[in-house]
């Protein structure tokens, strides 16, 4: 199957759904290139940046899965062409 390079912006508001997170970056590992972790404990944010070998779906069905947990938002940005 066709893989596209992605990076996935994740805003994580408060801790309610940390534990869950985790557990789905957890299940996706296999795609994961890299993530990196910012804390802004003044604003009670904290942002991830991901970056993503896989196909497609794949990454939809991440960032979906990730923006659907309360308090937390989630954007994938993909290449326009479609091959990396």
């Amino acid at each position: 199957m066709e893989t596209r390079i992605a990076a996935v912006t994740v805003l994580v508001e408060g801790s309610e759904s940390v534990e869950e997170l985790n557990h789905i970056l957890h299940a996706y590992a296999p795609y994961i290139l890299g993530r990196l972790g910012i804390p802004y404990r003044e604003k009670g944010l904290s942002v991830i940046c991901l970056v993503l070998d896989a196909p497609a779906d794949v990454i939809n069905a991440l960032s979906g899965k990730l923006g659907r947990l309360p308090g937390v938002s989630a954007k994938a940005v993909m290449p326009r062409g479609g091959k990396d």
